[in-house]
């Protein structure tokens, strides 16, 4: 018994130490994040970098903190597994080890539906803030009309495979002009059907290719990686004689 007792003391203070250092864990990954967001000082560069990064870094924070729950687990109901037998050490082993595995499919799908919606807030924000130019002036973002004028005709028909969004900002004062690019296959929507923003570009073809004369249309196919619901959404593409600047 006083030997069961000891073990049992010494394994709940490794689990207080383990829960402790998987909470940190957590924190400092969210905190690396942030710092290197905070970094990078040009907004389509820190744009990218939350776009590619976000998702994937809070969702290893979360796995430390349900790791930091399970573990702590390890430590309940020490007095029972000394006066009823070590078997319940096993058993609460188990339940854990099945708490963690449960808990991580629950939050895998919580973070996969709900997390997009927080992160194109913040992509929109990045998107939308004025742009400095070199020499030190605010810029403008152009009116879609606006840009037609600044963009190329190859930016306009990107291919069958996936469309381009182009943002372009000026500069009034010296005409300088930055041009960005964003793959829009890369972003979720809403779902008009379960509301979620689980609605992705599935896949892109050319229904009519633009001409000097003719404008083209660019048919995109939407599935929702939640519920399944498809749509598909016709795009205009502006005739190529409109884009030369």
């Amino acid at each position: 018994m006083e030997t069961t007792s000891t073990f049992l003391s010494a394994w709940d203070q490794y689990m207080y130490v383990g829960a402790v250092m998987c909470v940190a864990i957590g924190v400092l990954i969210l905190l690396y994040h942030e710092f290197k967001v905070f970094q990078i000082k040009d907004f389509k560069e820190k744009y990218d970098y939350v776009n590619l990064n976000e998702i994937k870094y809070f969702w290893y924070s979360v796995m430390a903190f349900i790791a930091a729950v399970a573990i702590y687990a390890n430590t309940l109901a020490t007095d029972k597994i000394v006066h009823e037998g070590s078997r319940w050490f096993f058993v609460r082993i188990f339940i854990t080890a099945g708490f963690g595995v449960i808990s991580y499919f629950i939050f895998f799908s919580l973070v996969r539906i709900y997390y997009p919606r927080q992160l194109e807030k913040r992509l929109t924000k990045l998107r939308n803030t004025p742009r400095i130019s070199p020499e030190g002036n605010v810029m403008r973002k152009l009116s879609d009309s606006e840009e037609e004028h600044h963009l190329e005709d190859d930016m306009k028909t990107s291919g069958p495979v996936h469309s381009i969004d182009y943002d372009v900002w000026l500069d009034d004062k010296t005409g300088y002009k930055k041009i960005e690019k964003y793959p829009a296959y890369q972003h979720a929507e809403e779902c008009t059907e379960c509301g979620y923003f689980t609605l992705v570009i599935d896949r892109e073809e050319i229904e009519r290719a633009p001409t000097p004369m003719e404008p083209g249309l660019l048919l995109k196919h939407f599935k929702c990686s939640y519920c399944g619901h498809r749509e598909q959404h016709e795009i205009v593409v502006t005739k190529l004689t409109a884009n030369t600047a």
